[in-house]
């Protein structure tokens, strides 16, 4: 006599539902917090950042969707970088050599021949020739040695490109030293930049030379006093980070 088969219901095993069904609330609880962080309001967040630098004291700062540093913990000196961007800490930099730079050439006697200026492309140090060479010549002189030096030591520890630049009048050259004005203004950068290097302690990664003889003048070489101000090298020291648009307008 055959037997019946008796029929077992099968039961699917349904446990896996309920770390799915965490994983997506998980994974929507992301992307809505992804999409606040996008639309957050920048000084709020800074403000956030502040109070989470107060809380913690590890870490070098938060940054924002650019990559530029909002809030940082401090500066290399100590000084207080809290809500800084990186361009805003490199502007306060330079605006700190630059007084100090002032202060050294005004106490050297140097005021009516180095001129200095900070703009949005960076540091300018401008140097007339006479400061440095003698006329058709370009070792530097030794007279001039302790004003390179101390600005060589303002310099060299900022992580920027620094570029020196020759520039001469509109007179031809005429000795045997130097075919041309662009020559005089090459071996004149060249030299100030071995200078710098050798004995100011300037990194040679960071430093390159330009030179453009009698063109690119600052002012017009129709007089002795402008050709003086044509004569001239320049130390620029240029910018890591676009400056922002509330420094710009201070200048």
């Amino acid at each position: 006599m055959r037997k019946k088969k008796k029929n077992h219901e099968e039961h699917m095993d349904e446990t896996w539902l309920l770390p799915y069904s965490d994983m997506l609330t998980l994974l929507l609880a992301l992307f809505i917090t992804m999409f606040a962080m996008g639309q957050i309001d920048k000084e709020k967040f800074n403000n956030v950042a502040k109070q989470f630098n107060v809380i913690f004291s590890g870490g070098s700062g938060i940054s924002d969707g650019d990559g530029n540093s909002i809030v940082s913990i401090g500066g290399p000196d100590g000084s207080d970088t809290t809500g800084m961007s990186d361009s805003q800490i490199e502007d306060t930099k330079m605006t700190e050599i630059k007084k100090n730079l002032e202060e050294e050439i005004e106490q050297e006697g140097y005021g009516d021949r180095i001129k200095i200026d900070l703009n949005g492309e960076g540091l300018e140090i401008a140097i007339q020739d006479v400061a440095l060479f003698d006329s058709g010549d370009a070792e530097v002189l030794s007279d001039v040695s302790p004003i390179l030096l101390k600005i060589s030591n303002m310099l060299k520890e900022l992580d920027n490109q620094i570029r020196v630049v020759g520039y001469t009048d509109n007179v031809p050259i005429s000795n045997n030293k130097f075919r041309s004005n662009w020559d005089l203004s090459a071996a004149r950068a060249i030299n100030v930049m071995d200078f710098m290097v050798s004995y100011g302690g300037i990194k040679e990664e960071n430093v390159s030379i330009q030179a453009y003889g009698q063109y690119k003048p600052k002012t017009s070489n129709d007089t002795e006093e402008g050709k003086a101000k044509n004569r001239r090298v320049e130390i620029y020291v240029v910018r890591n980070f676009p400056v922002d648009e509330e420094e710009e307008a201070k200048w």
